[in-house]
Order: structure tokens, then sequence, then C-alpha cells
């Protein structure tokens, strides 16, 4: 979103992100001059708690409330408002537009929420897809009755509140009638649906100019290069020496390491000089300096890695990370380890088919788009129809 802001910003729009108050959102945003307004609880807080799917109205609820109350401010006087993240969140958001009588769009950077007959859907927490019903149409019919169940009541109650009338699909009006998917057309190849007009922008790239710590580029210089390990947002509960596990597989492989600490809390694990740990770090420039990137699987890092030409293992959590997991896999330019809790063998045997990867992801390297964000602000604008008012951009990440 952030990649998004710059380069409207760069048409001449002004712009507003709405995003969780996290530190690091606030930070990376600071960094491109791009307006925080914050909303709703922290991400994540979110992540840490893992709440029990049977409270997910209830929180949903809470989300839309904040939703309403800080995006209608922050749009006001706004000729356009982007949508995305989870669907309580953008039902929020769509909502607040449309009682404000300005356009919006809603924007996913993945695809497996939207509609498809090639594939099912993702199943929602407590509610699992019947194994027995495997034509994908009635598995999208069904979940769209898991979306009314589990947010209908929360979106239509705050519509209300606000004198707008009840939505009978939750689902479908989230996505809107031409929804933008924010990804690579390689890594994430859109097939068409009849049903649904799809508008694939490119993934949204902002380009990093921080430097390396210059600490970690003597570490780089001091040696071959290093593998990168770091899961991000992910607390990696399924493995709780997952440090360990990551560090010993790569010293299998006669490698060194640069850690992440990420939202796991990551740490080295002894005071042996072939490991580096990192916080807060510029992906682009590091990553065309590690030998593989050992990560969780989000639609942002695979990217990063693929456009830095370096082998990539995944071992993916939750939600779309399996499936960015399998393209990594299906385009030869890294391996998917098998679960979301790798062993020191598991995770060194994925690490050895990854390395020898490297002459495809430099090939496929060449043909990651980077121009995504830039053909979404010239959308945006283009269907404002005035380059020079307000535009205000929601991220609910």
């Amino acid at each position: 979103m952030a990649g998004l802001a710059v380069r409207l910003r760069e048409l001449g729009a002004e712009v507003r992100v709405c995003a969780p108050p996290d530190e690091e959102f606030a930070r990376r945003l600071a960094g491109a001059g791009v307006p925080l307004v914050p909303v709703g609880p922290a991400a994540r807080a979110l992540t840490d708690q893992a709440p029990p799917p049977s409270t997910l109205p209830r929180r949903a609820a809470e989300l839309i409330a904040a939703q309403f109350a800080a995006v209608t401010a922050a749009a006001e006087g706004c000729d356009a408002l982007v949508a995305t993240g989870m669907t309580p969140t953008a039902a929020g958001a769509r909502s607040v537009a449309e009682k404000l009588g300005i356009p919006s769009v809603s924007v996913t950077f993945q695809q497996l929420t939207l509609p498809s007959p090639h594939r099912p859907p993702l199943a929602y927490p407590g509610r699992p897809l019947p194994p027995e019903v495997t034509d994908n149409q009635a598995l999208w019919d069904l979940d769209a009755q898991n979306v009314n169940a589990l947010f209908g009541a929360a979106l239509n109650t705050n519509r209300a509140s606000i004198g707008l009338p009840p939505v009978d699909n939750v689902r479908d009006y989230v996505i809107g009638d031409r929804p933008w998917l924010a990804t690579d057309p390689i890594l994430d190849p859109w097939q068409g649906t009849p049903d649904l007009d799809v508008v694939q922008t490119g993934a949204w790239i902002l380009p990093d100019a921080r430097p390396l710590p210059a600490e970690l580029v003597a570490f780089l210089d001091a040696g071959t290069p290093p593998v990168y390990v770091g899961f991000g947002s992910m607390p990696m509960r399924a493995s709780t020496d997952v440090a360990k596990v990551a560090i010993e597989a790569v010293r299998a492989h006669g490698r060194r390491v640069v850690v992440a600490r990420g939202w796991a809390d990551l740490a080295l694990i002894d005071d042996r000089d072939d490991c580096f740990i990192v916080g807060e770090v510029n992906q682009q420039a590091l990553f065309g300096r590690v030998a593989a990137v050992v990560h969780h699987g989000g639609a942002g890092t695979t990217t990063t890695a693929a456009q830095a030409g370096t082998p990539q293992v995944v071992v993916p959590q939750l939600a779309d990370q399996p499936y960015w997991a399998g393209r990594v896999a299906e385009l030869g330019i890294g391996a998917a380890h098998d679960g979301p809790a790798p062993t020191t063998e598991s995770l060194s045997a994925a690490l050895a088919t990854a390395l020898g990867t490297r002459a495809r992801a430099t090939a496929l390297a060449g043909t990651i788009r980077t121009d995504g964000a830039t053909v979404a602000a010239k959308l945006l604008l283009d269907a404002v129809g005035r380059e020079s008012r307000p535009v205000s951009t929601s991220d609910r990440s």
C-alpha cells in the first residue's frame, strides 16, 4: 500500500493510508512520507492472540465498527477509496465509501479469495469445507454462505447504524464488480472466469533505498553468501524451536545464516560467527546477496525473493501461504516444505532442492514486473477523472 501511495503522490494526488497502529507500519509509511491514520487493533496483537473461531462474529463487529469510525473521518472530502484486508474490514471500508457517495475498489494481494471454477475456496476457521463435495462451484456457493454466517449480522448492524440498507451477499459485496488483483502475472497467473472481471495490476512494489546495516554488510562480505531465514509476521506456534531447526539445517549444507527476528522473535542459538541476526531490513538489497531465502510464503516476501532471482524454501503456515509454496515449486525457483513445522532433516532436504534452482530463479527474475503500483495508481486516477483532487487509500492487511 505504501508503494501505491507513493505512485499516487507522484501523479499529483493527496493520499491517506488507514492501517493498524503497528510500529512497523507507521515507520514504513513515514519513510515514504505518507500519513498514517491508525484504525482498529494492532495486527501483531491479532496475530499473537489467535482467538477461537467462535469469537469471529463478535470480533468482526468490532473491526467493522472501527472502520466506520476511523475511515469515515479519513475519507471525508476524498474522491476514491481502495479497500483491502480481511473480509469484515474491507466490507466496513466499502460501506464507508458507499455512505460518503465516493467510488471504491476492492484489491487483494492473492487470488484465493476470488471465486473461480479452477480451484476451491479457502476454509474459514471452525467451518471446514465438506470433503465429499468436489465441485468447485458448489464449494464457492458454500463459501458465500459461510461468509454471510460469520460476518453478515456484524456488517448489517453497523450499516443500519449509518442508514445503509443490508447486504445480502457479504463476499460479493466486498469483491465488487471489478476487483483488482495486485500480484505478478508470472508468479500468480489469473485464469479468467466469465462471472468476474478481474484487473491484474502486477504486484505493488515500493523500491527500498535503505542501506543495509554496516555490521550486516561486513558479515556478508566476510564469506560465502549465507541463507536467509525469516518468517515475517508468523508467530510459528507449530514449531517452538524453529530457529534451532533452521540454523542446524543450513549448517548441514556448510552455509552461513542470516536470521530475521520477525514476529516469532527468533534468536541465535549460540555465539558462533557463522550466524547474524537482523530486525527490520531492506529485503530487496539483502535477498540479492544470499544463497537462498527460507520464509513463510507471504505474497510480498515471495515476490521480493523471485525478483532478486534467489532460490526459496517456503514453509507455509496458513491462508494463502500453501498456494505460494506450490507456485514456487511449480515454477522451479525453490522448494515447498511439507507442512508448517519443519525438522532439521525436512528443512535440510528442502534447502538441498532449492539450492539447485539458482539458474531457473535467476532466469525468472527478469520476467517479474515492477510497475504494478504505477498501473494501479493510473487506473485509480483515470477512474476518478481528476488528478489534482485528494485520494484516500485504506489498508487493512
